[in-house]
């Protein structure tokens, strides 16, 4: 199988990857359970693709290289790369923006890295933005965040300076109780004063008027 190995040297020494990926890959991450099954999804972004088939290849961290998948035509007919499992390795065509899903079942450490979809047009390959699979054996937990438990406050007394529990006969806040009743008391006094002196005045205004009003009426 050496014809799909020439296209990507050619698409990645000669006329170089394009910009602006023709191809729209989700999800751009994925970290899945040992044995487990999973799908990443190529999307064209336009239809001059439709007619064209779709690769798939792997790039691996670890021996920092290509490898070739398979390739699906028209006509839903793979053809699978070296040691690749047809019983794990699939692709199937979507209706939704003529969309293409591979999913690999019984996942394995070794099934890890970045996966490509790409198409082949005038002798060049058109890359996707990309896929990482991660397989792990235990996905992290998530730990919740341990609530602080407050102490509890400790309750305000007042202890005025010079004056002991004895003096305070049971309560410890007494000064600060009788001083603003005291304030009230003394300004009610002053307005009662107040307030009946000017009746007095308002008293004797009216009898001076009424004496002077009886004056007048009988002479």
């Amino acid at each position: 199988m050496e014809w799909p190995w020439l296209f990507l040297y050619l698409s990645l020494h000669i006329t170089g990857c394009q910009k602006t990926p023709a191809l729209f890959q989700t999800p751009p991450r994925i970290v899945a359970l040992n044995n487990s099954t999973k799908e990443m999804v190529c999307a064209m972004k336009s239809e001059q693709f439709s007619h064209l088939g779709i690769y798939w290849y792997r790039w691996s961290k670890e021996s920092q290289e290509f490898q070739y998948i398979l390739f699906s035509n028209v006509l839903h007919k793979h053809t699978l790369g070296d040691d690749i499992d047809k019983e794990r390795f699939n692709v199937s065509k979507g209706s939704f923006r003529q969309s293409y899903t591979l999913k690999i079942s019984k996942l394995r450490p070794l099934d890890a890295g970045t996966y490509y979809c790409a198409v082949s047009q005038y002798s060049e390959l058109l890359f996707g933005n990309g896929t990482e699979l991660s397989v792990v054996n235990s996905l992290p937990s998530i730990e919740k965040p341990t609530e602080k438990t407050l102490p509890p406050k400790k309750p305000l007394r007042c202890k005025p300076s010079g004056i002991t529990p004895a003096k305070m006969k049971g309560s410890s806040c007494s000064g600060f109780i009788w001083a603003p009743l005291a304030t009230c008391a003394v300004i009610l006094l002053l307005s009662l004063v107040i307030a009946i002196r000017r009746f007095q005045r308002l008293r004797r205004r009216l009898q001076l008027h009424f004496s002077k009003h009886m004056f007048s009426r009988d002479y």
